[in-house]
């Protein structure tokens, strides 16, 4: 007995906490709900029969989840979740969805699942119940079934994404809005369109339409919403092609460019921890991160003999390799409409223009420059003194403060140069290039990183991760 409960897989500290509050905060609520309306198996209208239908549509929909790329997942299963609600008294409908989903994971990855998805119907089922007993009209016109189910898909959806979200975070530190960003920032759209079919579902489970049995009609609709997963899945799929087709760009420059191993990630990082600041909106200082592995992607198309070369280059040459802005932008044009936003171009095209507008392509000034091609191109100037190149030696990380300090209001815009001392006076990894270099020989990118949790669709989690149930 004492060696099983040493092998038991433990998840950290802080995570087990979280899903045990979890897990208790569903008994508690759950309990009390059972006190108030009272506990009858089956329910008054309801078969078992019935019963072990809706069971198996719980099951089978969080079998059929899609995997988001931060150790989440999703489903239909808030579709019969609330589609219980609407059917059956309130304890019941987060009771089947405890009872009845698909385990395959560790067993505290499985407990966070079930209460997270509970815990979210039972949010819905109040406050649908909460309509139900207060009729909401507009003249002679009863709203109380659509405004019910409108608000309670709401707050499944949010109970549901809002603790996955943490304990994603909680796990592995991945920033929340990251985590809404990556995972969820897509879906509210489709979620909300699908949830009125809840209602129809239970109507329609009501007063049946075939065979005298509302079941005929559920499974009807169950051929559409199992081949509705798979926009959701090529969602998934185009977010994860667009991550690797960054990465197989960013490795083709470092083959073309070696000198500058590593160049375009540590420009990334400090463009992200500044853009950080400037913001404080961490999906916005994501997607200048993006931008930043981007924005020399240009010299891909410059002759490596002028990249290499050691000594000064002549004016012919210099205009060649300034060229890399308008060339980058121009080979990234065809992916303008489904995988890159204006940031990216703003980026790649204006990240060496000067804030006294002595720079290129377009000789902008001041704030003509793009904001986050002028970050961009701190950190790039940043990065560059630091690493050296094959006509300069590289100057140490102090120097190459003072210079930036020093072209405040020349090269670059003052008030990120103060932000930036900011940052630098932190010590970050960044700061020291021979430092950063060390710590990530051998790390894999952060998109391929394992995540812990993962989301169903009705937003729960169900795996190492954590699902939604609004899926």
């Amino acid at each position: 007995m004492l060696q099983n409960l040493r092998r038991l897989e433990l998840p950290p500290p802080r995570v087990l906490a979280f899903i045990l509050a979890v897990f208790a905060t569903f008994l508690l609520l759950e309990g009390y709900v059972i006190l108030r309306y009272g506990f009858s198996l089956p329910p008054p209208g309801l078969s078992w029969f019935d019963l072990l239908f809706w069971a198996a549509l719980v099951f089978w929909s969080v079998r059929v989840e899609v995997r988001l790329p931060l150790s989440a997942s999703m489903s239909h299963l808030f579709l019969f979740a609330l589609a219980l609600v609407v059917l059956t008294p309130p304890w019941l409908a987060p009771l089947w969805v405890f009872l009845f989903q698909y385990s395959g994971n560790t067993w505290y990855k499985q407990l966070f699942n079930r209460s997270q998805d509970a815990l979210a119907t039972l949010a819905a089922a109040l406050i649908w119940g909460l309509f139900q007993a207060n009729p909401l009209y507009l003249g002679t016109l009863d709203l109380s079934a659509g405004v019910g189910i409108g608000l309670a898909s709401l707050a499944l959806f949010t109970v549901n994404v809002g603790l996955v979200s943490l304990v994603i975070h909680l796990a592995n530190g991945t920033p929340i809005l990251e985590v809404w960003r990556k995972n969820y920032g897509w879906f509210p759209i489709s979620y909300f369109l699908l949830s009125p079919l809840a209602l129809l579902l239970a109507r329609a489970y009501e007063t049946p339409l075939l065979g005298n049995w509302g079941g005929w009609t559920i499974l009807f609709f169950l051929v559409p919403l199992y081949y509705s997963r798979f926009y959701w899945d090529e969602k998934v799929r185009l977010e994860q092609a667009f991550d690797a087709t960054l990465e197989v760009l960013m490795h083709a420059l470092e083959a073309k460019e070696p000198e500058t191993r590593m160049h375009s990630e540590r420009v990334a990082d400090i463009a992200r921890d500044l853009a950080r600041l400037v913001y404080q909106d961490e999906a916005k200082a994501q997607e200048i991160y993006r931008a930043a592995r981007l924005h020399d992607i240009g010299k891909i198309g410059i002759p490596e003999a002028l990249l290499l070369k050691a000594d000064k280059l002549t004016p012919e040459e210099y205009r060649i390799v300034q060229s890399h802005t308008t060339l980058g932008a121009k080979l990234l044009k065809p992916a303008e409409k489904v995988a890159f936003g204006p940031l990216v171009y703003n980026v790649i095209l204006h990240h060496h223009e000067r804030w006294d507008g002595r720079g290129y392509p377009k000789e902008l000034a001041g704030h003509e420059i793009p904001e986050e091609a002028r970050i961009v191109g701190l950190a790039d100037a940043y990065e560059a003194m630091t690493a050296g190149r094959p006509y300069r030696p590289a100057k140490s990380s102090e120097e190459a403060l003072k210079e930036i300090q020093d072209l405040s209001g020349i090269q670059f815009d003052p008030k990120l140069v103060k932000l930036f001392t900011q940052l630098w006076h932190q010590n970050p990894l960044w700061r020291d290039r021979q430092a950063y270099l060390e710590a990530k020989e051998g790390s894999v990118s952060r998109s391929t990183l394992p995540q812990l949790f993962s989301e169903s669709a009705s937003p729960s989690p169900s795996e190492p991760g954590q699902r939604t149930s609004g899926q």
